[in-house]
């Protein structure tokens, strides 16, 4: 059952588990980032790691503070609740609808329904890779889906480019760019980070056409 409250009711420890998670808080959160893609791969529902942490395993330097998120369909959600809470990791509602909140042994974690308010689906979770984060292999986000939803995120209240930047600069090979010029170039913040890109030469100019 997931619990209706806020914040970390402290520390869940499995059976079998007595080794607390490390000091440094970006290990510790790679740490739970493992534990619970362990549970999930267990679980057999579909999953795929996303934000900051799956941009770390497609190469990024390690730059989360906060918490890490994984991509489940909302149709596999309860059993995957289920599962989580059968290995000793306790959750939680959240006050939107579009996700539930974990906590590992005094880590947060989100599992997302909806990526930029679209539904995670059987093919975003197709597309996803292999990865190996800190020695664990889980499913990824694909650098194109990542991409995409990060400036599918971008809005009034939060156009913060400094993180974009750095992703579009290590991926821009993987990335496909075309996809997010249809995607996006009707969105003034994201139309706008590409052309920023264009300047700072690091992906290629296209040319820009009025609509006919």
């Amino acid at each position: 059952m997931i619990a209706e409250r806020d914040g970390c009711d402290g520390p869940a420890t499995p059976p079998g588990r007595s080794v607390p998670l490390p000091h440094d808080h970006t290990q510790a959160i790679l740490e739970t980032t493992k534990r619970v893609a362990a549970l999930l791969k267990a679980s057999g529902k579909r999953f795929a790691l996303a934000g900051s942490v799956a941009a770390f395993a497609h190469g990024l330097p390690a730059s989360f503070q906060h918490d890490t998120d994984f991509c489940v369909r909302r149709e596999d959600a309860g059993e995957v609740v289920q599962a989580l809470e059968a290995g000793g990791v306790t959750m939680r509602q959240a006050p939107e609808d579009w996700l539930v909140k974990g906590c590992s042994e005094g880590e947060d974690f989100d599992l997302i329904f909806e990526l930029a308010r679209r539904p995670v689906s059987t093919e975003l979770l197709d597309r996803a890779e292999s990865r190996a984060v800190d020695s664990v292999w889980m499913p990824v986000l694909a650098p194109t889906d990542l991409m995409d939803s990060r400036l599918a995120a971008l809005c009034e209240h939060y156009c913060d480019f400094g993180d974009l930047l750095p992703m579009a600069r290590m991926l821009r090979e993987q990335i496909d760019w075309d996809r997010m010029y249809l995607d996006h170039r009707d969105a003034p913040l994201s139309d706008a980070f590409l052309y920023l890109l264009e300047r700072l030469r690091v992906i290629e100019p296209r040319e820009r056409r009025e609509e006919p």
